[in-house]
């Protein structure tokens, strides 16, 4: 029996670490008034290319990150939108 219960556990356990969602990075973008979500495998640097999901539109956008500046417990980063063509500011999560 405790043979049984430690294989459970351990299935369990590896399937925990398997089924695990990924790891986003969520933020805000102030001036239009809605979420966005930077998702895990964007390398989030000055002059890199980034791909991000807008909940207002519901759809992904892709954009330069032109500035990052940390204030506090929060990381604020500037991307050009290549769909807008306009300059977004999101209040990134720092945690």
């Amino acid at each position: 029996m405790k043979k049984l219960l430690v294989a459970l556990v351990m299935v369990v356990g590896l399937g925990l670490i398997y089924c695990a969602p990924s790891m986003a990075w969520n933020g805000y973008d102030y001036d239009r008034g809605n979420y966005v979500e930077i998702e895990r495998g964007n390398l989030v640097r000055e002059g890199q290319t980034i791909e991000y999901y807008d909940y207002s539109t519901g759809d992904y956008s892709t954009g330069d990150v032109t500035d990052i500046t940390r204030y506090g417990s929060s990381v604020e980063v500037e991307v050009y939108d290549y769909d807008s063509g306009e300059y977004r500011t999101f209040d990134m999560d720092g945690n």
